[in-house]
């Protein structure tokens, strides 16, 4: 049967239970640290010292698992866990490797609704606890919120961080960290892999992008610091990521190996400061990026692997002492230069506690027990990383509060004053970069019938999308009679005379554009729609950068996202209901001429 979380005496293991199951030292840390208490390191120290090697090594990998439930998944899920680690469930991937962590993925079917996974929280936790000398488990995922997000509705998603970066206002980002903080814990995620602390300085940057909170490293430090707090205010932890920095790449690193060729003073001055917000805000981890530094490190090793960077320059110059995790092992940026075996043998050598979603577990699992055993690696060296493990653990309350309820998840997740909240928050972000005439806002007594194309992209959080149908939906309840018709962002030339003959019933058009290149044909698509004479407003759904493809177009607008929260306050911005307030994060270079600046940063119209 499914795990029913934790509610009911037969589902839940009361805290005697609990604190018998976590024998020995754990039990006696459990019984004597309230939730948030300072960590006793004599205590964790000796925790450590009754753990196998083997227990030892588990502590430092975090891993994928696949499936709803710790120990009923769906057969397909099951036969995947069978095919990559040799289990059936989350439960004996624990019980096998002795996991220190597991990270949560849409398409690793972890996530199917709030109290799914606050159910299979409780069944991890359960899983390990009652193993010989049992520990927490940390449960992480990637909640950006924008385009990145592993839990969708019922949640709150908030707009992404480019977003936020247009509104500019800490007390915001702090928000947007607490509610999505407690959510979270609710459903038993107790470390989050947000917020990106890259200052995307690169137009071309294909990874990081609206992920990041602009292009101005002070304005990106202060919302990555209030974004920390606010999370690790509610009991989750937070990650500062990618370290040392990857806002100016043209390459992803999920699929290359990028080069960062900034000079080291160009480092300290773009790329440095909002890690060091971040640190001094208390960050409790940071997260390693598979890139090429050769100003920090001129070995030719991606910096998740270079000790130059994250122990002299990290740890030694940045003063860090939290958890320092890696990006994930099975990108292809980490996994150029050495095997899969010795790459997480390597990043712990460079500083690292905690080795993200190896490819291969058993090989890297195994690789790092035999270089204990070869004496590459001391156990000295693995108890140090061990250490921060488990004080973060104690730390997030895993030891006195390990388990969640469902009443919890009820009254938290996704409730009235969360969801107005993050749309309070999303109409101080829309920002309005065009406005001739002025053209906006659009009336229902001037502009009844509206037609909405663009492209109708899946949705990037669970949201309900798609963009097109969001954004009409919204317009409709707005007063006005909107129609979707989806184009796709390289639209054919039969879509193409579709919406233009469309257009002859509207009133007006409103086009979404998305990351529009030279020789894109959503820009014969904008062309054809201004030639019928209809007023044509533009939203850049992703990219700001598209405005600079359309100077014919009368208003343009950038929401950063196609989540509905964002999509929905551009409705509002477009019928006037709200008045924009949004302000570029980044620059916008002309599309003729990229050395000359068409809009720059802080640039916004308002009505």
């Amino acid at each position: 049967m499914q795990d029913t979380g934790a509610g009911s005496p037969a589902s839940v293991p009361s805290r005697r239970t609990v604190l018998a199951a976590t024998a020995g030292v754990t039990a006696a840390l459990a019984m004597g640290a309230p939730a948030y208490a300072a960590p006793d390191d004599d205590r964790l120290r000796a925790l450590i010292s009754r753990m196998t090697l083997e227990e030892k090594v588990g502590q430092l990998f975090v891993s994928r698992v696949y499936g709803h439930s710790a120990t009923e998944p769906d057969q397909a899920d099951a036969d995947a866990n069978l095919a990559q680690f040799g289990v059936r469930t989350a439960a004996e991937l624990i019980a096998k490797y002795r996991l220190g962590g597991v990270i949560y993925f849409a398409w690793a079917h972890n996530t199917r609704d709030p109290q799914q996974i606050a159910a299979l929280s409780n069944g991890i936790q359960r899983a390990s606890l009652g193993l010989p000398r049992g520990l927490p488990v940390l449960v992480s995922t990637d909640q950006e919120h924008g385009i990145v997000a592993r839990v969708g509705k019922p949640a709150t998603l908030f707009p992404g961080a480019m977003a936020i970066g247009a509104g500019g206002s800490v007390s915001d980002a702090r928000t947007l960290g607490r509610i999505a903080g407690r959510e979270l814990r609710a459903m038993g995620i107790r470390q989050d892999y947000s917020p990106v602390a890259d200052v995307n300085v690169n137009p071309a940057n294909p990874v990081i992008g609206v992920r990041s909170f602009g292009a101005d490293p002070e304005a990106v430090a202060a919302l990555v610091a209030a974004e920390v707090t606010g999370y690790q205010k509610s009991g989750v932890a937070a990650t500062a990521k990618h370290f040392p920095g990857h806002g100016d790449t043209e390459v992803d690193s999920h699929y290359g190996f990028p080069t960062i060729t900034h000079t080291r003073e160009q480092w300290e001055t773009l790329d440095e400061p909002p890690f060091r917000a971040a640190i001094e805000a208390g960050i409790d981890s940071i997260m390693t990026a598979h890139i090429l530094v050769p100003a920090l490190d001129d070995s030719g090793d991606p910096a998740t692997l270079s000790r130059p960077i994250l122990t002299g320059i990290l740890r030694e110059r940045l003063g860090y002492d939290g958890v320092v995790v890696t990006d994930a092992l099975d990108m292809a940026g980490v996994r150029t230069k050495y095997g899969d075996d010795r790459v997480p043998v390597l990043a712990l050598k460079a500083g690292v506690d905690l080795l993200l979603n190896a490819p291969e577990l058993d090989l890297a699992w195994n690789a790092v027990r035999q270089a204990v055993l070869d004496g590459e690696l001391s156990e000295a060296r693995l108890e140090e990383s061990i250490l921060r493990v488990l004080r973060l653990k104690a730390k997030l309350g895993l030891f006195t509060e390990p388990y969640v309820s469902p009443r919890g998840v009820e009254s938290t997740v996704g409730t009235r004053g969360h969801l107005e909240a993050a749309d309070r928050i999303a109409e101080r972000t829309t920002t309005l970069l065009v406005n001739e005439g002025p053209l906006l806002p659009l009336s229902p007594r001037r502009q009844r019938r509206l037609l909405v194309v663009g492209p109708d992209l899946s949705s990037p959080s669970g949201t309900t999308g798609p963009p097109t149908s969001v954004l009409a939906g919204a317009l409709t309840e707005l007063g006005f009679t909107a129609t979707a018709l989806p184009t796709g962002t390289s639209p054919s030339a039969a879509l193409i005379e579709q919406a233009v003959a469309a257009a002859g019933d509207a009133d007006a058009v409103v086009v979404a554009t998305y990351n529009v290149s030279a020789t894109s044909s959503q820009r014969i698509l904008v062309q054809r729609l201004l030639e019928t004479g209809k007023p044509v407003v533009g939203v850049a759904i992703r990219n700001p950068y598209d405005v600079a493809r359309f100077p014919s177009v009368r208003a343009y607008l950038a929401t950063y996202s196609w989540t509905d929260v964002e999509l929905r306050a551009a409705a509002r911005v477009i019928a006037g209901r709200v008045a924009p307030r949004g302000h570029l994060p980044v620059p916008v270079q002309r599309a003729d001429d990229p050395a000359s600046v068409l809009y720059p940063i802080g640039y916004g119209l308002s009505y």
